[in-house]
């Protein structure tokens, strides 16, 4: 057995599973740096994969599916936000009803288009070659880790890059520091000329879109196959406790859910592993399916914990303001 290539399959498997939760870590830390949690990332991203792969596939164009997903995602924050910013209706209850909401679209709208006429990806060649792995020169030929990092599509590129992207905005532009400001105190953020609402709406937007990409990612990279489970199976609940992991960081998500991703390979590339090295991890053989469909979310559990106890130290990047409503009037 090829030893070195089951090492590299289990790397590249690794950062397959960690870049859909990576856009919904961080399309999350951009909302809640608003002040505003949003529950409904598994409803939202479910609504970009649904959207952005059907119109993707009839125009044939994995740009146009991208921007649909995106679109469709910041159509969901929109609603979020007239929801929760204008009408002051309670965050949690909110996100939880969008995460109903964006689940019962996307049965609805699959399982209409799969009694009539259900896209299949392969008879689509723009998409096909879209999807398909770019190695980086160079880098992808370093031995061992060279194709399991650097050899990916160009999601896995884009999302590191909007990743870096939003924690140099955060951290480094006028606009970035206005939004902080708002999440921590969007009373003084208003006394200084701050517009606040309209800051919530953009960014809220501009958050969820980045989900419903890591929606149409999830669709594309089980082949469109549409079946009674839904894309996201869960990941939009894991990617709202990795914002915690992630100390609210667009940089930090990225070593986040690469941990989480390499939780979610060992369900796949587990009995690989054990086979290619029985003796160092022929254990890996015996542990029950159940478990490993579990760990996920198991290890969502402990680093909720962890990271509670860990904030409670102090160093959080919890938002002040988070999860409360802005009353303009009782400022």
């Amino acid at each position: 057995m090829d030893k070195i290539g089951v090492i590299t399959t289990f790397i590249h498997s690794i950062v397959v599973f960690n870049i859909p939760l990576l856009y919904g870590t961080v399309g999350e830390i951009v909302v809640e740096k608003s002040g505003s949690l949003n529950l409904g990332v598994e409803g939202i991203m479910a609504v970009g994969a649904i959207f952005g792969y059907i119109i993707g596939c009839y125009a044939n164009s994995i740009g146009v599916g991208i921007l649909t997903a995106f679109l469709m995602g910041a159509l969901c924050g929109l609603l979020f936000a007239v929801l929760t910013v204008s009408l002051h209706a309670n965050q949690n209850i909110t996100g939880l009803t969008l995460t109903t909401f964006g689940l019962g679209v996307y049965f609805f709208v699959g399982n209409g288009l799969k009694a009539l006429d259900w896209p299949v990806m392969g008879d689509y060649e723009n998409i096909k070659n879209g999807f398909a792995d770019i190695p980086i020169p160079l880098l992808s030929d370093i031995p061992i880790i060279g194709k399991g990092l650097f050899s990916h599509n160009m999601f896995v590129y884009l999302g590191i890059a909007i990743a870096i992207l939003m924690w140099w905005y955060l951290r480094h532009t006028s606009s970035g520091l206005r939004l902080r400001a708002i999440g921590e105190n969007p009373g003084a953020a208003d006394s200084v000329g701050i517009n606040v609402k309209r800051m919530k709406y953009l960014h809220i937007c501009l958050g969820c879109g980045i989900m419903g990409i890591g929606g149409y990612y999830m669709g594309l990279n089980m082949s469109g196959s549409f079946n009674s489970s839904c894309w996201i199976n869960g990941y939009g609940w894991i990617a709202v406790a990795l914002v915690i992991f992630a100390n609210w960081s667009p940089a930090l998500a990225i070593i986040g859910t690469f941990v989480f991703g390499f939780f979610n390979t060992l369900r796949v590339s587990g009995s690989s592993l054990a086979a290619a090295f029985p003796d160092f991890l022929g254990w890996l053989a015996h542990i029950p399916t159940q478990l490993y469909q579990a760990l996920p979310f198991i290890i969502t559990a402990i680093v909720l914990v962890v990271t509670s106890i860990r904030n409670k130290r102090g160093g959080s990047g919890l938002p002040a303001a988070l999860g409360l409503n802005y009353f303009r009037e009782e400022r």
